[in-house]
């Protein structure tokens, strides 16, 4: 589990076609630290499988499925990513759950600077809105943030000092694509009433 608190900007130093999945190596020598086969590591907000860590680097395969859903495929040699260590058992939960499971890609629409921070307009993709609440939390390229506005088509978020310069976010422009993790608490409640109902309409 993740909790959205990005530890470090890290860079795609390469990418391998794999013909239906990618591996990717990036580097990243502060959540390489210790980092061995078979350990998680979140990039851009996607939980990936360290298959080898040597050097401040480290490769992961990535699935067509999460190619698919996340916008992981555009990356290229040079892209900056956000990286993002599993939470241990005794550390601070910073930001809110995050699995690292992304459930779709928004854009960009605008951006609005202020003297010390920027709006960010991100649109929404159909499916999404729902789980979207003003004031609630939601993960965008792995960053835990707060909903300031929440519409049927994009929601807004404000974006402090520390994140613009410390990841991905502050860089991104109209048109770019991120990664969007929806609240799983917000899933499961969903779930929950729907098996009620369910059950009382059985009844």
């Amino acid at each position: 589990m993740f909790t959205g608190i990005v530890e470090e900007l890290g860079e795609v130093t390469a990418v391998e076609n794999l013909g239906d999945s990618s591996r990717f190596t990036l580097r990243g020598p502060l959540v390489t630290g210790g980092a061995k086969h078979g350990d998680s590591i979140a990039v851009n907000g996607v939980c990936l499988t360290v298959v080898e860590s040597a050097d401040g680097e480290f490769t992961a395969d990535v699935m067509a499925e999460t190619l698919k859903r996340s916008s992981l495929g555009a990356l290229a040699v040079g892209s900056p990513v956000n990286l993002e260590r599993p939470m241990v058992a005794d550390g601070r939960f910073g930001g809110h759950i995050v699995q690292g499971h992304v459930d779709g890609t928004g854009t960009i629409l605008r951006r609005e600077r202020s003297e010390n921070w920027e709006v960010v307009t991100v649109g929404l993709p159909t499916g999404l809105a729902r789980y979207v609440v003003e004031k609630g939390s939601i993960t965008v390229d792995g960053v835990s943030l707060t909903v300031v506005d929440a519409a049927d088509d994009h929601f807004t978020i404000s974006l402090i000092p520390t994140t613009l310069a410390l990841t991905t976010l502050g860089t991104k422009q109209p048109g770019d694509p991120v990664n969007l993790e929806v609240d799983v608490i917000a899933k499961y409640v969903e779930r929950l009433l729907g098996a009620k109902e369910s059950k009382e309409n059985v009844q």
